[in-house]
């Protein structure tokens, strides 16, 4: 008990860490590209607003990036396909954290059978290829949001089980822990209150990144026309839609490109940014 109340006493006298300078580098970036894709899409007209009269045209006062094969505002199209992403990102993640984490968390915990059986499902998920195993899901639920969802957590739990299971592993060891066990705690309190608490720095920071990588998926299907279909403005269904205009029109295929470059660029900013303060802290 006294390890315990020595080790809160420590936490609250740590004065807060100042943030380090990459953090709030990408935060300010972060909260730029999140601002330009909240309101941008508020002040140009409706992504899905067609204009047969004026397709293909050149940027211009009144379409910055031109209009594509159907009349509609490229900018407009660029900047909802970008909040699309982002929102579908950040939500597909949400059931392989928490499943992720329960499961490396009890697996760690009990050990023995339970243990032998969740690295088994895991090496069994992640023996295929990661594209590979998305892409035939997806195929098979159906193009839309709900597939990316399924496909998603059905693969992306297996990274965040492993590295909650061997920080629970390495927390164990601890002396904290022990003397929580040794005065008599319930299994539950010791994991729930005084283990998981003190091993989210790693899936936090995993988890930022890995963003990018469902987002790259989300495109990437979208592209191969069974992720989010159009009218729906998606990244990659529009530099696919665009391939077929790349020598009269790039900026079909080259804006959406380039977006989903600068969200990678400022998620792994924000990413690194976030390793480094949790390292510090």
């Amino acid at each position: 008990m006294s390890a315990i109340a020595a080790r809160v006493g420590r936490t609250q006298g740590r004065s807060a860490p100042r943030l380090n300078g990459t953090l709030v580098a990408a935060i300010a970036f972060m909260l730029v590209v999140l601002v330009v894709v909240v309101v941008g899409p508020l002040l140009l007209p409706s992504a899905t607003d067609q204009n047969l009269d004026n397709p293909l045209a050149p940027p211009s006062s009144s379409a910055l990036l031109g209009t594509d094969q159907l009349g509609r505002d490229v900018l407009a199209r660029v900047l909802a396909g970008m909040r699309l992403d982002l929102i579908v990102g950040v939500s597909a993640l949400v059931v392989p954290i928490l499943l992720g984490s329960v499961l490396g968390a009890m697996a760690a915990w009990r050990g023995g059978w339970v243990d032998e059986a969740v690295g088994i499902v895991a090496d069994v998920v992640q023996a295929f290829p990661y594209y590979l195993f998305i892409l035939v899901l997806a195929f098979f639920l159906g193009a839309g949001v709900t597939s990316i969802y399924v496909a998603v957590a059905t693969v992306a739990w297996v990274s965040y089980m492993r590295i909650v299971r061997a920080e629970v592993h390495t927390a164990m060891r601890q002396d904290y822990v022990q003397a929580a066990v040794g005065a008599g705690y319930s299994g539950a309190r010791v994991l729930m209150r005084h283990i998981l608490p003190n091993v989210f720095k790693q899936p936090l920071t995993y988890a930022v990144t890995d963003v990018v990588v469902v987002i790259v998926s989300t495109a990437t299907l979208s592209y191969l026309g069974v992720g989010i279909t159009p009218p729906t403005p998606e990244l990659g269904a529009m530099v696919a839609d665009g391939q077929q205009f790349v020598g009269l029109r790039p900026l079909l295929t080259i804006a959406p490109g380039l977006a989903v470059v600068l969200i990678g660029v400022a998620l792994a900013l924000l990413g690194n940014g976030l390793s480094r303060q949790l390292d510090e802290s």
